[in-house]
């Protein structure tokens, strides 16, 4: 009986608990539209992506295979840096 009722009592306090929410960016660019920014300035391939706050930092390779950090702002989609 004793286990039946720490079962159950165990059993109620994970149901009460509150799912873990995911980071929900808002009113922020979304990260495919950051891709689109970063291809649109020659990124190719994608090896990479981290949201940094305030900027979506890319990488990846352009088209001749060459090494390329795009940095795209959160808020106006404008290209902060781009790095080879």
């Amino acid at each position: 009986m004793r286990t039946y009722i720490v079962s159950l009592a165990a059993a109620v306090v994970l149901g009460a608990a509150t799912p873990a929410m995911a980071y929900d960016s808002g009113s922020l660019l979304s990260m495919q539209d950051a891709l689109a920014v970063a291809t649109d300035i020659g990124l190719v391939t994608v090896s990479d992506t981290e949201f940094a706050g305030n900027e979506w930092q890319i990488e990846g390779r352009d088209i001749s295979g060459r090494y390329m950090e795009v940095d795209v702002d959160a808020l106006t989609g404008e290209v902060l840096n781009v790095d080879r």
